[in-house]
């Protein structure tokens, strides 16, 4: 963007002192206006705005906010795999943001679902990066589209709550790149967010606002990103260091000693002016971005009724339809239901802590099913407490209420106070009282429907276990209500898929062994087997499989077509609603890919949502990008796309696979060189090399026979994975003498830079 330029708003016109305060906040939720620079106001998001009024905001933030429309929070989002809807989403969380006078909503939050166990996995999309990635994408586009900007965070590796301020994320390069970097940079790249907040935690031992190679050196330098490092609430802990490492602004305001530091490691030289110039910029230009919005969205309003329409739109769409067996749901529009547990006439709709929003209404689920089904007798039971106490009596009332009922409905699952921002959980389990009660009223009315109620996994396979049919309905905000009713009474067909793996047991998660870390530190030890990928690796039985979700009809693949492209691969695929009523099914495509790096059995790599009217065709085409196929290669440092036969997998979870086919690609030309620590088997695949190592072996004689013979081993196997700097050593020094191997390896180089600039691809 352009930078400002007048003498009142540039860097120039500034003395040191105002700069050094245009780099932290005034308050809270304020930036500071030194020489008349526009204030920037971030509030909370990122489902709805938080917003508190002028003089309401204590030391720590925490204050009643005005009523806002409570959205479904990300967990729920992500469950519509719909980035089309999610970027209507993000438009209107923008139009309620600007009619607030908000300029940026501290939102997406993108960190990768690592462990079950983090208390702030509500707030999060998935475990996929490739999903959160594009529905975080979405919501930024929409959002800005609006005149809000983002603020895409925790950067990065914020993946547990537990220490969050003191620990260090320790990741080896391929799984920071792949798994936790690559969703930032798919936003940062695609929608372009104004701001990228800085997070808590340590990465490999330097904490993120410090961090030069992550904030400059990645986000700016690789991925371009032109917005301004906001830090989380509280995260610096010491302003200079952030202002080297590339943290522009510093949050909360307030302190006026971290300015005074930064004037004086200016005057003292610690500090180059430069460094600090840069960051009084990009927060010239926010404010720019900021001012310029408000003027181009002058007296944004919202309508309240629509806003809670389109949250109940997207909250059906998210509710998943885990088991449905004798069809038992949708509930027909007669006879007699029990409605049982507190979620039901006292919902939850979201999680706790910084994202809580105040709604403007809420829709409580017997009270909607009540409105759409006049001629359904529906009686409620609380059937348990919250609070853990024996409620023998409750349980009975509701098991025989179940009994005289032609259906039962058990709302069962966590509380916020169970899961919420700045802790995380111990277990997975749902409260023992409510699975209880859910088998004794199972045991007493076979057409028993359970609802789960809950911002993260849950242990399901005892649940799924004792009823027919089960709806996920994870926390779906203010509206929330409406759509389970909708859902369970066949209004809405449901269409949402897992966006996270469910366990069997918690200790099946690949991150199971090392969570929460040892000493401050988390060891990220399962590399690239994260979610379905490490549980597929590990052949682990799972209660219900990442993109998994049924639907009230039934739908066939046919007619797989695969095209490789030089852009990537296009797939297309015949998708027939054989059922009776209209849904909507999401396609999932993931990749398998056998040799070369090692590799999850399968990663998805491209998805498409489709409405299909009962008795019709859809014809999808879903393109996979060349880069989203790529690895990142830890010796060159940067992304490879690896040449051969590529398995293309057309499914409607990560193990329910309709149809496969396979597809060749060439793979990138990589120029790596051979050194003294290249093994016999690498030279082996040059011609050059191979002419050397067939001379050698053949003076060597029968050393392999002998080895072979007298050691029990195949010298044809281990003798490849050899260095061929170490056939010196071996052959106590008869083989490939110093000035020998220095000349087979600058033939050998020089070889490769011919190919190279010849076009082959295939070395």
């Amino acid at each position: 963007m352009s930078h400002l330029t007048t003498a009142r708003h540039s860097v120039d016109a500034l003395t040191l002192e105002d700069k050094a305060a245009l780099t932290s906040g005034a308050a809270y939720w304020v930036t500071k206006e030194p020489a008349g620079v526009p204030v920037v106001t971030m509030e909370d998001g990122p489902h709805g705005v938080r917003h508190q009024s002028a003089g309401d905001t204590p030391h720590m933030g925490i204050a009643p906010s005005e009523p806002a429309t409570c959205f479904p929070p990300a967990v729920a989002v992500a469950q519509t795999w719909d980035p089309e809807l999610v970027e209507r989403l993000g438009e209107a969380l923008g139009r309620e943001a600007r009619s607030f006078d908000t300029d940026v909503l501290l939102g997406p939050g993108v960190n990768i679902k690592r462990d079950p166990r983090c208390g702030r996995n509500f707030e999060y999309f998935s475990e996929d990066p490739l999903l959160s990635g594009q529905i975080g994408s979405a919501w930024v586009t929409g959002l800005q589209r609006s005149g809000a900007g983002a603020s895409l965070k925790h950067f990065a590796a914020n993946n547990q709550e537990l220490d969050r301020m003191r620990s260090s994320s320790d990741i080896d390069e391929r799984p920071l790149r792949e798994i936790y970097l690559r969703t930032f940079e798919r936003v940062v790249r695609e929608a372009k967010p104004w701001t990228v907040m800085a997070s808590y935690n340590k990465l490999n031992g330097t904490p993120a606002t410090e961090n030069h190679w992550l904030l400059t050196e990645v986000l700016r330098g690789e991925w371009g990103f032109d917005g301004a490092v906001v830090s989380d609430w509280g995260a610096v802990g010491d302003r200079v260091r952030a202002l080297r490492a590339g943290t522009d602004l510093q949050m909360p305001g307030g302190d006026l000693g971290a300015d005074a530091e930064v004037v004086a490691a200016i005057e003292d030289g610690s500090l180059d002016p430069a460094v600090l110039d840069q960051s009084v910029q990009r927060m010239l230009d926010l404010a720019e971005r900021a001012e310029q919005a408000r003027i181009a969205h002058p007296d944004t309003t919202f309508d309240e009724a629509e806003h809670h329409a389109l949250a109940r739109e997207v909250a059906g769409r998210a509710i998943v339809l885990l088991k449905n067996d004798e069809q038992v749901l949708p509930l027909g529009g007669t006879g007699t239901v029990a409605v049982v547990g507190p979620f039901a006439t006292s919902p939850r709709i979201q999680g706790g802590g910084s994202s809580r929003v105040i709604p403007t209404r809420t829709d409580v689920p017997f009270d909607e099913l009540r409105a759409l089904a006049p001629d359904v007798d529906l009686r409620a039971f609380e059937g348990y407490r919250h609070d853990g106490t024996d409620a023998a009596d409750l349980r009975q009332q509701a098991v025989e209420a179940a009994k005289l009922a032609d259906t039962a409905v058990v709302f069962l699952g966590l509380t916020a106070a169970d899961e919420a921002e700045g802790t995380d959980r111990t277990h997975i389990n749902v409260p023992a009282e409510q699975i209880q009660l859910l088998r004794a009223v199972a045991a007493a009315q076979p057409k028993t429907v359970a609802v789960l109620i809950h911002g993260g996994v849950i242990a399901l396979a005892e649940i799924a276990e004792s009823v027919p049919a089960v709806l996920d309905a994870t926390i779906l905000g203010q509206a929330g209500g409406g759509a389970i009713a909708d859902v369970l009474l066949g209004r809405v067909n449901p269409s949402g898929r897992l966006a996270e793996t469910a366990p069997v047991r918690l200790e099946d998660a690949p991150s199971y062994l090392t969570y929460p870390g040892d000493q401050l530190h988390v060891r990220y030890g399962e590399g690239i087997f994260v979610g379905y990928r490490g549980y597929d690796h590990l052949r682990r039985e799972v209660a219900f499989p990442f993109g998994h979700g049924l639907s009230y009809t039934q739908f066939e693949y046919a007619d797989l077509q695969l095209v490789a492209t030089p852009d990537g691969i296009r797939v297309e695929v015949a998708v027939r609603n054989t059922g009776s009523v209209d849904g909507r099914e999401v396609i999932q495509l993931y990749v398998s890919k056998e040799g070369g790096v090692q590799r999850p059995p399968m990663e998805l790599r491209g998805y498409r949502s489709v409405g299909i009217k009962a008795g019709e065709t859809a014809h999808v085409t879903i393109t996979i990008p060349r880069q989203d196929l790529a690895y990142w290669d830890i010796g060159l440092h940067r992304w490879v796309v690896e040449g051969g036969e590529y398995g293309i997998h057309a499914a409607a979870s990560s193990r329910d696979i309709r149809r496969s086919g396979t597809v060749r690609l060439d793979g990138d030309a990589v120029r790596r060189p051979f050194t003294e620590e290249s093994t016999v088997a690498e030279l082996l695949r040059d011609p050059i090399g191979a002419a050397a190592i067939a001379d050698i072996m053949g003076r060597n004689g029968n050393t392999q026979s002998v080895a072979s013979q007298e050691l029990g081993i195949d010298a044809n196997k281990s003798g490849m994975r050899i260095p061929i700097g170490r056939l010196r050593t071996l052959s106590a020094g008869r083989y490939l003498p110093k000035a020998q191997l220095t000349d087979l390896l600058q033939r050998l180089n020089a070889s490769r830079v011919e190919s190279a600039q010849k076009g082959n691809r295939n070395f």
